[in-house]
């Protein structure tokens, strides 16, 4: 038998031989010893075909020894883990007195390698997001988990950037979310409120169910001048970009930058596919944000609750000064008696608008129905008192009558209650003021 294998030996194909009832391996060639960096065939001695040829300590799944029949041979595709190659398999029967043995030949499928390569990426393309995914529904913020995603998204992809965009309320886009490689230089900060004109074409392909799938940049030099010179400015030469829909509304889009080539041929899918967990994660958040603004904000000034300013003073520190503004809506009860709540209502709204004139660059908060408050840590006693004389005044010239009482207290650590006590006090004591010199102005 052994100078029937030599006719194999210097076959340019993988050719081994096993024994069909222990899987013990008889034989292998030149190129078999090559392929697998073995010396000589020493080497193979007492080896199971499984071993040496699949790295397993058990028998295949996937063994065909059942089906061999001596004369004949059996051909089939398999893709080598071991290797990372495909190779097309023709397997037979030889036997020599009562013992049996495999012979098989694999002839390396070349075609079919590339095939193997992409297979692998979009693997591990797929555990690597699934991953992400995973991580992310398990994050504290749907903030955090979308910057999770395009992370693990970018890394699996090998890029240079993923991102999202999101169209804002003038009809511009804005960049969200960014993710960037190491050595990237990031582009979130330069890429809010693009002109609506900017991505105009790829708004027009989204509409039409078309992703964006550049290869070369240069191919859109003379279609879209605009988003070329935004994509060149960026050192971006392809790129590929989905829409991100809710409820079949076109919310925004998201993408990567300089991808792999091979990432092109499954790139838009799988994007496509992530998208609807990025679009959930979006409408997670902005649900998250609208609850947030209900508990922080009054509902009809939109300036800040009682608990929106305790938050806000806990981003002080505790040997900072803070200015205290108290004020009075004078006459609020009297108007909602006399002309109903919907007047009241509009009084409150012009006492906040004068408010904002004179404080706003202060945190505004009302803190109950007639009450609002200033917080303003950039203010020293005499400006304080100063914008405190212009703050009524302003308040005349939009037909309401506010009392002020304004405090400046320093440190404001273990002061806080003392200082809105006492601009309380003084804003009662104007108010007072106000009604004694309103009741000689009667007399």
């Amino acid at each position: 038998m052994d100078k029937i294998w030599e006719f194999f030996d210097d076959l340019n194909e993988v050719v081994y031989v096993t024994d069909v009832d222990t899987d013990e391996i008889v034989y292998v060639n030149k190129k078999t010893l090559e392929l697998y960096d073995l010396q000589s065939v020493d080497d193979i001695k007492g080896k199971k075909c499984y071993e040496l040829l699949q790295r397993s300590l058990t028998p295949c799944a996937f063994c065909n020894n059942d089906e061999l029949k001596e004369g004949r041979f059996k051909e089939w595709e398999y893709l080598n883990p071991v290797m990372k190659r495909s190779y097309i398999l023709k397997d037979t029967i030889i036997r020599d007195g009562d013992k049996r043995y495999r012979m098989e030949l694999a002839i390396d499928n070349s075609s079919k390698e590339r095939n193997y390569q992409m297979m692998l990426q979009r693997q591990s393309l797929e555990v690597m997001a699934n991953e992400g995914m995973r991580l992310a529904l398990h994050a504290e913020t749907p903030d955090e988990g979308i910057a999770i995603i395009i992370e693990y998204l970018g890394k699996a992809m090998m890029c240079d950037r993923t991102y999202i965009f999101e169209r804002n309320e003038s009809g511009g886009d804005d960049n969200t979310y960014e993710w960037v490689a190491d050595g990237v230089t990031p582009e979130k900060d330069n890429l809010q409120n693009l002109p609506p004109e900017v991505c105009a074409n790829w708004y027009r392909n989204f509409r039409e169910d078309k992703n964006i799938n550049i290869r070369n940049l240069e191919d859109i030099r003379e279609s879209d001048p605009l988003q070329y010179e935004n994509l060149k400015r960026q050192n971006i030469h392809s790129l590929v970009v989905v829409p991100l829909y809710d409820d079949k509304k076109n919310i925004g889009f998201y993408g990567v930058d300089n991808p792999q080539d091979d990432s092109f041929e499954y790139a838009q899918n799988f994007l496509k596919l992530v998208g609807i967990f990025i679009v959930s994660s979006l409408k997670r958040r902005n649900l998250l944000r609208q609850l947030e603004t209900m508990s922080y904000s009054d509902q009809l000034t939109k300036l800040g609750n009682r608990f929106a300013m305790e938050q806000y003073l806990t981003q002080f520190d505790a040997d900072e000064g803070l200015g205290v503004v108290y004020c009075d809506i004078t006459g609020l009860k009297r108007v909602n008696d006399r002309e109903g709540h919907k007047a009241g209502d509009q009084l409150i709204l012009r006492a906040c608008e004068s408010l904002k004139e004179v404080f706003g660059d202060c945190g505004l908060f009302r803190i109950g129905g007639d009450e609002l408050l200033a917080l303003c840590p950039d203010e020293n006693t005499d400006t304080l008192e100063a914008k405190a004389t212009l703050l009524r005044e302003t308040a005349l010239k939009h037909n309401v009558v506010l009392a002020v009482g304004a405090v400046w207290q320093k440190p404001i650590k273990g002061n806080i209650d003392k200082a809105l006590m006492e601009s309380e006090k003084f804003m009662y004591e104007d108010k007072a003021l106000y009604y004694k010199n309103k009741a000689d102005l009667a007399r």
